[in-house]
């Protein structure tokens, strides 16, 4: 008994594995990043302040104002079937760029334009035969439907598993969650109902790569006034929806200024500022808002903070971008490079 205990009980891998619910349609390189980053790494990688750091390259330079990159492989790297990492082995799909490989450590990337902050992008991970990468989690199995990932399994070297679970709407992973399908749904906006249950536990987290913003069309006939844009940004009880964004700049990033302006919460200014625009044009001012269903309970608090200011305004879901809009609602990712 002694012996199965001390030897063959930990290797037994007992129960079943974390299953997270994950919500979108994915197919293999298309996959979240923080998933690929299990897998894989890639030449680089970002500190929390924006910076390329070595990660599978150990240095680069750059030569012609640029447009040449060439990366030094680290020398004791090996993918996840043993194999040695060599620059034969790292693959890029980049148009509009030559790639050489001089000798088994050196990466040299040509590109047709000098574009900076060409680290930040070899900061993605790379993979071999499909989701072979060099990081600690491996791909253990894949099922795909119609060329989407519908569930992943990964694991590490301690035979730790973990399983996501792919669903193509909001609802369809809740209903997962509920049935016990999952163990977990994971970055997901309305966490309604499970912050009301007692047998659930609701983690708020800060996406800082990400910015709910909204976008003013300057062409519309309304918009197109500086002062009525700028009234219904004093109108918005910003604190009410979250963790203020300042910029659609990473606040951790070196690049990001505290000291922009911030249009505080301030009604009274608002209506200050739509007194003074014509008063045929004040009949006119109707807002609608369009955005996408995950964002449909914040773009009605904004319409109902514009109604407090007395403009007409109403929320419309759409599912795709809008060619034609007033204002738009949505989700930005933060590129890696903050020249945006």
């Amino acid at each position: 008994m002694f012996f199965i205990i001390k030897f063959i009980y930990p290797s037994i891998n007992i129960g079943h594995p974390l299953t997270i619910g994950i919500v979108g349609r994915y197919k293999t390189d298309e996959l979240p990043e923080y998933i690929l980053n299990m897998i894989g790494d890639g030449l680089t990688q970002m500190s929390a302040d924006g910076l390329p750091l070595p990660n599978l390259a150990e240095s680069w330079q750059s030569t012609d104002n640029g447009k040449v990159w060439k990366f030094n492989l680290k020398k004791d790297i090996n993918w996840q079937d043993g194999s040695k990492l060599t620059s034969d082995s790292v693959i890029y799909d980049f148009t509009d760029v030559t790639i050489e490989r001089p000798d088994k450590n050196t990466l040299v990337f040509k590109l047709n334009d000098p574009f900076s902050p060409f680290p930040a992008i070899v900061s993605k991970p790379t993979f071999r035969k499909g989701l072979l990468g060099t990081a600690e989690w491996k791909v253990d199995k894949a099922n795909l439907f119609s060329g989407y990932i519908q569930e992943l399994t990964l694991v590490n070297k301690n035979k730790e598993r973990v399983v996501y679970r792919f669903y193509p709407t909001l609802d369809a992973t809740k209903t997962a969650f509920k049935l016990g399908e999952v163990d977990m749904i994971k970055n997901i906006i309305d966490p309604d109902p499970f912050q009301n249950w007692s047998t659930s536990l609701v983690k708020e987290n800060i996406a800082y790569d990400q910015v709910v913003v909204l976008f003013f069309n300057t062409k519309d006939n309304i918009l197109v006034d500086k002062s009525i844009r700028q009234a219904l940004y004093y109108a918005i009880d910003k604190n009410k929806l979250g963790d203020r964004a300042l910029s659609p700049i990473n606040p951790n990033s070196f690049a990001f200024n505290p000291q922009v302006k911030t249009y505080e919460y301030n009604p009274d200014r608002a209506k200050e500022l739509l007194s003074a625009i014509p008063e045929e044009q004040k009949n006119f001012l109707d807002i609608k808002i369009i955005t996408t269903p995950l964002l449909l309970k914040t773009a009605e608090s904004i319409s109902q903070d514009w109604q407090k200011i007395n403009i007409k305004s109403t929320a419309l879901v759409s599912s795709f971008i809008p060619d034609e809009f007033q204002v738009y609602l949505t989700i930005l990712e933060i590129p890696k490079d903050v020249d945006q």
